[in-house]
């Protein structure tokens, strides 16, 4: 369960504020699949970085429950000179976790040859990304935040991250950000829009669907941001 207390961000630049979350008060419950949905800039990535305890709130707080991974997506989750293989085998100590079965699981699962072996630097966006969903899908987390990370690569590559998620949330609850509408229809079960600093919550992933699309005014064009 991750609860939301007061929650409040604040960014200031060049003397312009601007409030992604403003005073939210709200409850994740333990074992769903929530589509955070929200239109571009609107603090989606930030939330869940408070959510992970990667980004510190201007006030407020956030309790969760049970083991909680980083934000999949997020490049910051690796050491820039290790390499990919290096930063898993630190991660699984970390987490206590098998590290030759790790290392195993993420070189086969995220495909980056031979830059498995080179350090994170070298990476692209997309292989950072790779690495992270790898090394994150390896490890059994009461809930995974993952932030459009299942937009990288081809499309074989989509679809078998998406089957390696899926196959995790039959034990596990998640947060995830992704612009593809269809992904979050197959694999959510509850939702919540981003607005103008304020987060409500959903039980149907279809009504807050339906929200977000009149907030962006793309309501009733059904092929807008429908694919994955």
């Amino acid at each position: 369960m991750i609860t939301l207390e007061n929650l409040t961000k604040i960014y200031s630049t060049d003397g312009n504020k601007k409030c992604v979350a403003n005073n939210i008060n709200a409850v994740f419950p333990t074992g769903r699949c929530v589509g955070l949905l929200g239109r571009n800039g609107a603090g989606k990535s930030t939330l869940l970085r408070m959510i992970s305890g990667t980004a510190d709130p201007t006030s407020g707080r956030v309790r969760t429950q049970g083991s909680m991974s980083w934000p999949v997506g997020f490049a910051g989750s690796f050491h820039p000179d290790m390499t990919g293989f290096q930063n898993t085998r630190f991660l699984a100590r970390v987490y206590g976790v098998d590290t030759d079965m790790l290392v195993e699981f993420v070189e086969d699962f995220a495909e980056l040859g031979d830059h498995f072996n080179l350090p994170c630097r070298t990476y692209s966006s997309g292989m950072r990304s790779r690495l992270a969903f790898g090394v994150s899908m390896g490890i059994h987390f009461d809930t995974y935040l993952v932030d459009e990370v299942t937009a990288v690569g081809d499309s074989a590559f989509r679809k078998k991250s998406e089957a390696v998620f899926t196959h995790r949330l039959q034990n596990s609850g998640a947060v995830v950000v992704a612009h593809g509408i269809g992904l979050l229809r197959r694999i959510c079960d509850m939702g919540a829009v981003l607005e103008n600093g304020n987060l409500t919550l959903y039980d149907d992933i279809e009504q807050a669907i339906s929200v977000h699309k009149e907030n962006s005014g793309t309501l009733g064009i059904d092929h807008v941001d429908d694919d994955d």
